[in-house]
């Protein structure tokens, strides 16, 4: 069994993506197949969060440990998966070009990267299922194992009114197409 595994993962909206380099979403969500042919459980993550707080949860570049392109503000287990608040480091050259890449829609994925703790394998299907895992790492990745896990909204500084307006041109937009 591999030290770190890189299974759910997070499709990142276009209009997701702030101009600050904050995003939400879900890094993981739970009960569907991914392409590995994992399914993490809910409440899989509980034990390594109280271990890990977002904050020692490493953003990465494709996985890769000497490439931290952010930091999460925030990993949160709900009924859904695991709900994740990031924010990109745009000081850095590999920031700036992660948010360039997402907002181009260029770069659209996450994956978790994690240590398995408790699992059980379906002899049947194949499947295995994630009880307990380490949660590592979220990196954001070209090719996502897990087409489940969605953007949910946008964090950003509504204390700009620029940004609050195109925030409400965007959604009039949107709910007129």
């Amino acid at each position: 069994m591999n030290k770190y595994n890189h299974g759910d993962t997070i499709d990142l909206d276009v209009k997701s993506v702030a101009a600050d380099g904050s995003f939400t979403g879900y890094a993981s969500t739970f009960g569907n197949t991914d392409r590995g042919g994992d399914v993490v459980m809910p409440g899989s993550f509980t034990k390594s969060l109280q271990k890990y707080p977002a904050a020692r949860v490493k953003l990465l570049w494709q996985h890769d440990t000497s490439e931290p392109v952010g930091v999460w503000t925030s990993l949160v287990e709900d009924s859904k998966g695991l709900k994740a608040e990031g924010q990109l480091l745009l000081e850095t050259a590999r920031g700036r070009e992660a948010h360039a890449l997402m907002k181009a829609g260029a770069l659209d994925g996450l994956s978790i990267g994690f240590r398995t703790i408790k699992d059980e394998v379906d002899r049947k299907s194949g499947v295995r299922r994630l009880h307990e895992i380490e949660l590592r790492e979220v990196s954001l990745v070209t090719f996502p194992m897990n087409e489940d896990a969605t953007i949910t909204g946008v964090k950003s500084n509504t204390n700009s009114f620029r940004a609050l307006v195109e925030a409400i041109n965007s959604a009039r937009a949107h709910f007129k197409g």
